[in-house]
């Protein structure tokens, strides 16, 4: 089937913009996508027709609300003032990339994962995490595996998945989630401060996991995480002066744009002066 998508849209630029960690490039330019137990393949045939494996009915009720389809990009992109030229020039550069909207137990336990650890790290980490515990699904692939499933797990098949210190943080979320402690779907009726308090009530989440959470999760769009990447960003393009503010609830989207731009030019925010 061919869906049509005229917003800004780049499958290797969400793939690889550091908000979902399942996402893979696969042969002749298709993506693998997973949501849930649902498996995506698509890939761009011309521009803005995109190819999809999957039906109608599916790609309306589960990729389009995934990829954000409702939202105009273009329009956020274009509404950054010329005033801010590094932000224009990130923007620029990050066209493309959305914020999907993702479960919101997967989100808190890979952003849990994400801790200290390299993007090829934290994919490595959810990919044995879903391997063993996960519930086998299309295409040899496994779906992410429920609270019950991680609360049930034994400490020396946790520590395969190579969660490293983060492991008693994954075991006390899922226990909560599993038993019943945290209603993760409720916490969506919450506000912005309100979702941010309850997530960071699970053990081993701060500030920069429980944003994440909101932000790929929940769809808070206001709300823009801070990790090394950004803190650099505001230091060096903003002299220490976060941005994000003024663009209230697109500054989780402007966020995005400024991650890409920063692991595409590391050198010209890690060098001296």
């Amino acid at each position: 089937m061919e869906v049509s998508i005229r917003d800004d849209f780049s499958l290797d630029k969400i793939a690889n913009s550091g908000q979902c960690f399942r996402a893979r490039q696969l042969s002749e330019g298709w993506f693998r996508f997973i949501a849930g137990q649902k498996l995506l393949c698509i890939r761009e045939c011309r521009p803005g027709i995109f190819e999809v494996r999957c039906s109608e009915a599916e790609w309306q009720a589960v990729w389009a609300p995934y990829f954000d389809l409702g939202r105009d990009y273009a329009a956020i992109r274009r509404a950054v003032p010329p005033s801010d030229a590094w932000m224009r020039r990130a923007a620029a550069e990050g066209c493309g990339v959305r914020i999907l909207r993702q479960d919101p137990w997967e989100t808190l336990i890979t952003f849990i994962l994400s801790q200290r650890k390299s993007i090829p790290a934290i994919r490595q980490a959810v990919e044995l995490l879903c391997e063993r515990y996960g519930e086998s699904i299309a295409q040899g692939q496994h779906a992410f595996p429920t609270a019950a499933a991680l609360a049930g797990a034994s400490d020396k098949g946790l520590a395969a998945c190579k969660p490293g210190y983060r492991a008693p943080y994954l075991r006390a979320a899922a226990e909560q989630v599993a038993a019943g402690r945290v209603d993760l779907a409720g916490l969506a009726k919450l506000s912005d401060g309100e979702l941010l308090s309850a997530l960071k009530g699970f053990y081993g989440v701060g500030e920069k996991v429980a944003r994440c959470t909101a932000l790929f999760a929940y769809g808070r769009l206001g709300l823009a995480p801070v990790d090394t990447w950004i803190e650099r960003v505001i230091a060096r393009a903003y002299d220490g002066h976060s941005p994000f503010l003024r663009y209230g609830p697109d500054a989780g989207v402007l966020q995005q744009y400024a991650f890409y731009y920063a692991q595409n030019h590391k050198a010209e925010l890690c060098g001296a002066g």
